[in-house]
């Protein structure tokens, strides 16, 4: 599987938000021509489950399974594995799960695929930008700290990359080197708005600042024309 994105429309990934297949469909069939990758999150996969998975593949794209893992080493481990047998090419688990839990992450990931060449990308979400300060969980780390200590333990324990917000692109390419992927949110068009998320930042900086692959969901899906906007976007990192 190929690791860093082959041009711009491998870079973006759509986050879909809807709660019906015939929603999520009409999305996919919308913008196939100009994005490869739909992420699936929360909400959707909650709704409509992995149909919502096959339906995106039946239209040659990929998927990147937004889902956060974080529990037990075990528990998350089988997550993973049936994650992988869906097919999915991009998974996340949160860092703060520890490093059995990582581990155990890449390891069921890799099994599952029948070997490293055929296993998703598994990424590590360090702090989520909705987040301006940890001291409300009893972290005492600046959030950027935070995020460089979570990144380093990804990338010890053989994820392929991380989650995180464009502000702190630059310090973790530092500390984890050019091959380690960033897979950055809280990317918002310019003229956007912020909504929940507190660290963003438009795509051209993300970019700029060393970003490998770009998340966009509200300001896309929600859009009048949904389509414009993307190519938009393709035409700004370009």
């Amino acid at each position: 599987m190929t690791i860093k994105p082959r041009d711009d429309k491998e870079r973006l990934i759509v986050a879909l938000l809807a709660d019906s297949m015939k929603e999520a469909e009409a999305m996919v069939k919308l913008l196939k021509g100009d994005v490869h990758t739909f992420e699936v999150g929360a909400p959707t996969y909650t709704s409509l489950g992995p149909d919502v998975v096959k339906m995106i593949h039946h239209h040659g794209c990929r998927v990147y399974l937004d889902l956060k893992y974080h529990d037990i080493p075990s528990t998350v481990a089988k997550a993973v594995a049936a994650a992988t047998k869906l097919g999915v090419a991009m998974l996340n688990v949160h860092a703060s799960g520890g490093e059995e839990m990582l581990r155990r992450s890449v390891d069921a990931a890799r099994d599952a695929a029948g070997g490293k060449s055929k296993m998703p990308m598994v990424f590590g979400v360090t702090v989520l930008t909705s987040m301006e300060s940890l001291g409300d969980i009893g972290i005492q780390f600046e959030v950027r700290e935070q995020v460089v200590r979570l990144a380093k333990l990804s990338h010890e324990c053989g994820l392929h990359g991380v989650v995180a917000s464009p502000l702190e692109i630059a310090p973790i390419r530092k500390a984890c080197g050019e091959k380690f992927i960033i897979v950055t949110t809280g990317v918002r068009p310019i003229g956007s708005a912020a909504q929940d998320q507190r660290r963003i930042a438009s795509p051209i900086m993300a970019i700029a600042a060393g970003a490998d692959y770009l998340v966009v969901g509200r300001p896309v899906v929600q859009a009048k024309d949904p389509r414009s906007v993307v190519r938009q976007i393709l035409k700004e990192i370009s």
